[in-house]
C-alpha cells in the first residue's frame, strides 16, 4: 500500500493559508503509508511531466487533523516518489486543532 487511506476532499475545516504563508512552514520528511490523499483521481500527463512543479512549491501541502496526516497538494509529487521506490517525501506540514468534543 502506497498510502494509508484515499479520500475524495477534505474532512477538516478550511484553513484559507496562501502560497506565502505555506511557504514559511519548513518541510520535514514524512513516510508515505502515514499520510491520507484527498483526490481520488490524478492526470497521468502532470505525474509524467518533468517540469510539473515549475510554478508551485517543490513541497507537497499536509493538514494535519485529528490524528491524520492529509496529503492536500502534491499528490502526483507523492506518486512519483513512489514509482522511484521511495518511501517518504518532504513535506510542508500544518497542524490544525482537532474537532470540537
Amino acid at each position: 500500500m502506497i498510502f494509508r487511506a484515499v479520500r475524495d476532499g477534505r474532512p477538516y475545516p478550511e484553513h484559507n493559508l496562501t502560497l506565502k504563508q505555506w511557504a514559511e512552514i519548513p518541510p520535514r520528511p514524512l513516510r508515505l503509508d502515514q499520510l491520507i490523499t484527498t483526490k481520488r483521481e490524478l492526470a497521468l500527463d502532470k505525474l509524467l511531466a518533468e517540469d510539473s512543479t515549475f510554478y508551485g512549491d517543490l513541497f507537497p501541502h499536509v493538514v494535519q487533523w485529528n490524528g491524520g496526516l492529509y496529503l492536500e497538494d502534491g499528490l502526483h509529487r507523492a506518486l512519483r516518489a513512489a514509482l522511484q521506490q521511495r518511501n517518504q517525501i518532504h513535506a510542508r506540514v500544518l497542524v490544525l486543532a482537532g474537532q470540537p468534543d
